[in-house]
């Protein structure tokens, strides 16, 4: 496949007829993607095919089929949020650095910032709480958060609540720990998990990586959910649903599937006849690289095998890095976790997220109601 073309800043200015500060407005609006130059950390360029896009819009203008077209499909930004963003390839959980925090921080502390809550400390994880006895991971979760949803009568919840769904999640993922309730989340998993002495440091780092990502499927379900008014439960249930999606974080198994099958038996050339990448290759807000994946390879490479079949990729597919589900599926593959434990991680993680977006929606107090067309 031809690489695409890149501009510089003097060129897409050009091109677009625009200011140096109307192209800086564009991409901190999402509508231009940038990628650092390779001869200048200073300077960044610009994706042609973006530059076309706009061209476009400029001369046909904006019809209400193009704009709602835009706003679904990795386009322009549909709602307002301080939880999270992704700006110039990196992302940010409140203005803080998620790659940065993941140095040292826990689930819990994003717990705490995301969520604007200190009860971590004051709020002990419930022995009680139902356990599936379910064998995947996704019927777990749906089954317990079924039975919270019910037995709470649809409580609507605030942060002392969603804490313990927050433990609920946890439980659920590792059939219960009544004697390790007062370990950290990451030491709770690896614990029931592993006996490798890497798995708590990274199942950590993991974790605090995946807790959000903007307004990607399953969050904006959660958004939607939330601002009907039903309960954290509920909307809970409807984030983990939307995520075991194959686009969304059921790509996580798939992308295992994928490299243990293109790895066996020392094959020397992965087929890669597909016209699209692989799964768990190439994030379209990540043209240089998905910065969780890179994050978790930097603390457990891959096998070379693996590694191989990642530099085929890229010279197949322009672009085409390993994501954040490639990222999962090595750390279940290197550290012998049990199936289905990749995903765990991300839906344990992202329920933090979902939590924090509901009550953002909340207090937004606004119905979410789409027009169609």
């Amino acid at each position: 496949m031809p690489k695409e073309k890149l501009l510089s800043a003097l060129q897409a200015c050009d091109a677009l007829n625009i200011s140096a500060q109307t192209l800086y407005a564009y991409v901190s609006r999402g509508l231009l993607r940038t990628t650092r130059h390779p001869n200048d950390s200073r300077k960044k360029l610009y994706f042609s095919s973006d530059v076309d896009k706009l061209l476009i819009r400029q001369t046909r203008g904006r019809s209400r089929n193009e704009i709602a077209r835009s706003t679904v499909d990795f386009g322009e930004p549909v709602l307002q949020s301080k939880i999270s963003c992704i700006r110039d390839g990196e992302f940010f959980y409140r203005q803080v650095n998620a790659v940065t925090l993941s140095q040292q921080a826990s689930l819990e502390d994003v717990f705490e910032l995301l969520c604007e809550a200190s009860i971590k400390h004051k709020v002990r994880a419930k022995k009680d709480i139902m356990v599936s006895a379910y064998d995947q991971p996704l019927s777990r979760f749906v089954e317990a958060l079924s039975h919270y949803l019910s037995s709470n009568n649809g409580a609507f919840g605030n942060r002392r609540s969603a804490y313990q769904l927050l433990n609920l999640m946890v439980s659920n993922a590792i059939a219960q720990d009544k004697d390790n309730l007062d370990l950290a989340i990451h030491e709770r998993l690896a614990k029931a998990w592993s006996t490798d002495s890497r798995a708590a440091d990274l199942i950590r780092r993991a974790l605090v990586l995946s807790a959000d990502h903007e307004l990607n499927a399953s969050t904006y379900a959660v958004r939607v959910t939330a601002s009907a008014g039903a309960s954290l439960s509920a909307c809970m249930l409807t984030g983990v649903s939307t995520l075991s999606g194959i686009n969304h974080g059921g790509l996580t198994d798939l992308c295992l599937q994928w490299m243990r099958q293109s790895t066996a038996h020392n094959i020397s050339k992965v087929d890669l006849s597909d016209d699209k990448p692989p799964p768990g290759f190439g994030h379209r807000l990540y043209p240089n690289g998905d910065p969780r994946a890179t994050e978790i390879l930097k603390h457990c490479a891959p096998p070379k095998a693996w590694q191989r079949v990642v530099k085929q990729v890229a010279n197949r597919f322009t672009l085409a890095q390993p994501t954040l589900d490639y990222g999962l599926a090595t750390l279940e593959h290197q550290l012998k976790l049990p199936q289905g434990a990749g995903f765990s991680i991300f839906a344990i993680a992202r329920t933090v997220g979902w939590l924090a977006h509901c009550f953002e929606q909340r207090k937004n107090g606004s119905l979410i109601r789409p027009r169609a067309y």
